[in-house]
């Protein structure tokens, strides 16, 4: 393998045009806020989500899920995939949704190619041609946070970092699946359309949710679903039409601004700053410093009388 995979951000923007980039048509994702069976099904049609936890590295492995069983020889029928390498479950979630929608998506031909290329494969062999496959790999990476201090491709978790898995969920052959890559196998929750998705896998996500503390709330949901815009073209509902839109111009903003590296521009500001007060002489600098000391315990005063500690500055 060329390189490595680094870490993205469960974002809707995100995973969209990843979609996009990776060539399939007229789908979508959406962050979803509660879970609320009514509000997904207000999305309808909803091809499958991905969910986003704290792993808990601490425990055993189990032959047997807590939740739902494994469903060993669902692997010949649908797409599933094992996870071979850090930091890739979150495309690979997102493909163990779509490449099992083909038919109801337009997948594109790079992946109805990787798609026909794996399909004899076992889910090991699966793995590892996706982690190995530069196109999924380039795109995904294209929407990695820049940083200059940390190189993910080379950097493994530790016993003291938060690790965050993404799984997938999504009606198949009239089951609900659990796609999993650190699973043996796709886990069923039992019989599930097209149209009763909403109802059954709520109640899923709620119990795995249980399964932690009651402080812990990070946590994340997002949708896939067909592209929002169609149906508002559907039903001539422009003001709609105008949000969608503008909402895809939100996301390709921040997905470009993902891309850039702003410590370089930081460092060149200050070193123009420093020196300009250097070129007004020693004096003007030490002023500047001072200035700066006395602003700031102004500000802690002026905290302090209004009851505000002065450990609680921004």
């Amino acid at each position: 393998m060329s390189g490595g995979w680094n870490t993205i951000e469960s974002d809707a923007g995100v995973f969209t045009y990843l979609l996009q980039n990776l060539g399939a048509k007229d789908v979508q994702f959406e962050e979803l806020i509660s879970l609320d069976p009514e509000m997904l099904r207000q999305q309808s049609p909803v091809y499958g989500v991905i969910f986003l936890f704290k792993y808990p590295t601490g425990e055993q492995a189990s032959s047997t899920p807590k939740d739902g069983t494994f469903d060993h020889d669902a692997s010949e029928n649908i797409f599933f995939a094992a996870q071979t390498i850090q930091n890739a479950c979150g495309t690979q979630a997102l493909l163990s949704v779509l490449l099992n929608k083909e038919g109801d998506v337009d997948i594109g031909p790079h992946l109805r190619e990787f798609k026909e290329f794996t399909t004899a494969f076992p889910s090991e062999l699966r793995g590892e041609a996706l982690s190995n496959s530069e196109l999924i790999r380039t795109v995904h990476n294209s929407f990695a946070r820049s940083s200059p201090f940390i190189d993910e491709t080379q950097r493994a978790a530790t016993a003291d970092d938060d690790v965050y898995h993404f799984i997938a969920y999504t009606p198949l052959n009239g089951v609900l699946y659990e796609l999993d890559g650190l699973n043996p196998a796709p886990i069923s929750h039992g019989p599930c359309t097209e149209s009763e998705f909403p109802d059954r896998v709520i109640p899923v996500l709620q119990r795995r949710i249980e399964r932690y503390p009651a402080h812990e709330i990070r946590f994340n949901l997002l949708a896939m679903m067909r592209d929002l815009r169609i149906k508002a073209r559907e039903i001539g509902d422009q003001e709609w039409l105008a949000r969608e839109e503008e909402k895809r111009k939100e996301w390709q903003y921040e997905n470009a601004l993902r891309k850039h590296n702003f410590v370089g521009f930081v460092g060149e500001v200050l070193k123009m700053v420093a020196r300009q007060k250097l070129q007004e002489g020693n004096g003007a600098y030490e002023k500047w410093v001072e200035e700066a000391k006395g602003a700031t315990k102004k500000r802690v005063e002026d905290r302090r009388k209004k009851g505000i500690a002065s450990d609680e500055l921004d």
